[in-house]
């Protein structure tokens, strides 16, 4: 990856997903869910009862592996042996929502609105992270920390990523998997980044290892000279299918991200319409207010066209009331 500004971004977020899979690549898949299979860790869809794990989450894996399915076992093995260490499911349906909603100011936040395919835009203001916010993340002990992060994480795949694959979507019918993040570098110094690099490493290694190929185009804003020296600490955090996606634009970001996102679902900090600012909640578009009603507070999960709480147990679901 050039880590020049660049006014041209190039997305193809079909190849490799359900309905445009090369010849090759469907053996592949279906090589992998023989495997999975007979290791036990994939159960098949059987007799109308769902699957263990959708394609969509399989499919993932695979890409993250160039569609080789030996590869791919061993780090969906690995991945789930990690949700069995870390207890995710009952971390999930048990994490408090006020603890869950501070913790959302320390990381990407969606903003509502999804790209001209349909994926989810994030936002990453990592100048937002001042002083008075490290020294209250820095009293969290780095084990609920680290908690936290997985919970964010799970409700992305949970929560916004089945929404926007349930919405009207110009890819449609193929799923959303993966998301479209601006990371705003605006007002940021070279020691405040040097002071989260811990903090930032620590949600990019998670990520990169149990939620693979979440990340579609990553776009860097307001990047300042000293980038290429941050970019040295952070490529190896980063897998190089996830290097490549990331984009470094120029002073005038909006006519770059315009051709990705429509304007009045771009924040206006970044040359579009809509009136969203980093601390603010979702500004949900007419379809996604259809579907939820309003964002829902907390942890919660998105199946079957309607949003669902987990409760204390994590095998049973409790539907919420239509908005």
């Amino acid at each position: 990856m050039s880590i020049e500004p660049t006014s041209t971004v190039r997305v193809d977020v079909l190849a490799g997903h359900i309905g445009h899979l090369t010849e090759a690549q469907q053996k592949a898949f279906a090589t992998f869910q023989e495997n999975l299979t007979k290791a036990q860790l994939y159960v098949p869809s059987v007799n109308g009862a769902k699957a263990s794990h959708d394609d969509p989450t399989l499919l993932r894996f695979l890409r993250a592996r160039r569609f080789d399915p030996v590869k791919a076992q061993k780090q969906f093995a690995d991945a789930e042996a990690w949700r069995v260490k870390h207890g995710v499911d009952t971390l999930f349906s048990t994490f408090s929502v006020d603890e869950f909603e501070s913790s959302k100011r320390f990381y990407p936040r969606w903003t509502g609105r999804r790209d001209k395919n349909g994926l989810p835009v994030y936002v990453f203001r990592i100048g937002a992270l001042d002083g008075p916010l490290q020294k209250e993340l820095n009293k969290v002990p780095p084990e609920r920390r680290y908690q936290r992060i997985v919970v964010l994480y799970e409700v992305m795949t949970r929560l916004v990523l089945p929404l926007c694959t349930f919405l009207p979507h110009s890819t449609s019918p193929t799923p959303i998997s993966s998301v479209t993040t601006i990371i705003d570098l605006q007002q940021v110094s070279i020691t405040h980044l040097w002071n989260w690099r811990k903090h930032l490493q620590e949600a990019s290694t998670l990520a990169t290892a149990n939620y693979p190929e979440t990340l579609s185009t990553i776009a860097v804003v307001n990047s300042p000279p000293f980038f290429p020296t941050v970019w040295s600490w952070i490529k190896p955090w980063f897998d190089e299918g996830t290097r490549n996606k990331v984009y470094v634009l120029g002073k005038d970001p909006g006519p770059t991200l315009r051709t990705l996102i429509d304007s009045k679902d771009l924040p206006k900090p970044y040359g579009g319409e809509l009136d969203w600012q980093y601390e603010n909640e979702p500004a949900l578009d007419d379809a996604a207010k259809a579907a939820l009603g309003e964002m829902p507070k907390g942890p919660a999960i998105f199946v079957d066209g309607r949003v669902v709480q987990p409760p204390p147990n994590p095998g049973a679901t409790q539907i919420l009331p239509e908005a």
